[in-house]
């Protein structure tokens, strides 16, 4: 049976933790109590969580389609208000939390939610460390941000991704000065270069809006060009 939906929305490999729910709420909003809003999505956990999603909020769940990229999701709209406004007011409000304690050496324990990580001294240049340092971690924000980031705008957009690898490279204006071997220059990040591998089956002319979009959207990146340099280039790979 082919059910009809009055409205359709796409949440790629968005699961209900990440976004889609604020994106269905988006889409449910306009329509009317009893209309039925299609869901489409590559993320298997939403087989399972989308059903109690619509128990808690009274939200009729109709059931899934598979398609040809995706499955689709039927949910009828119930009569109770969805409180948009209100979820993406605590979305936009929403502050990430850290804690760091000292261990032994110079080493720190980072707690984030629930993982737990540690981090070296900034400036150690052996190939092998304890633990990564600050800057590892810096760069490693900004990179995982942009490959996380181009793979979920791909991924809405109903575009294949077949490979993806991203490499950053970035230095200090003046290490010694963090080492306090000199007292001219600064230890701020100078400039970070790199590029992106992609290889897809889609034309570079959708891959590179695609990439700009990115960037755009980016929280680490549009907040880092304020005050580096940053050189980070798209290429694709056939």
């Amino acid at each position: 049976m082919i059910m009809k939906a009055d409205a359709m929305c796409d949440g790629g490999d968005l699961d209900c933790g990440s976004g889609l729910l604020l994106i269905i709420k988006k889409n449910m909003d306009p329509l009317a109590p009893g209309q039925v809003l299609e869901v489409r999505s590559r993320e298997r956990s939403v087989a399972e969580d989308l059903p109690a999603w619509c128990r808690m909020v009274e939200h009729e769940y109709l059931g899934a389609e598979p398609g040809v990229n995706w499955t689709s999701y039927f949910i009828k709209k119930g009569g109770q208000d969805d409180q948009l406004e209100q979820d993406l007011e605590a979305a936009r409000g929403y502050q990430w939390s850290v804690r760091i304690q000292g261990e032994e050496g110079l080493t720190a324990k980072v707690h984030a939610r629930n993982h737990t990580f540690y981090a070296g001294q900034p400036a150690d240049f052996g190939s092998k460390v304890d633990a990564p340092s600050a800057i590892d971690y810096l760069l490693a924000a900004l990179g995982s941000d942009l490959a996380v980031g181009f793979k979920a705008i791909a991924s809405r957009q109903h575009i294949e991704i077949d490979e993806l690898e991203l490499t950053l490279k970035g230095g200090l204006d003046n290490v010694l000065y963090h080492l306090q071997l000199e007292d001219e220059g600064t230890p701020r990040l100078k400039a970070v270069s790199g590029t992106m591998y992609v290889s897809s089956p889609a034309e570079e002319e959708e891959l590179q809006v695609i990439w700009e979009t990115t960037l755009q959207r980016s929280p680490v990146y549009q907040t880092l060009k304020e005050a580096v340099n940053l050189d980070v280039e798209l290429k694709i790979v056939y």
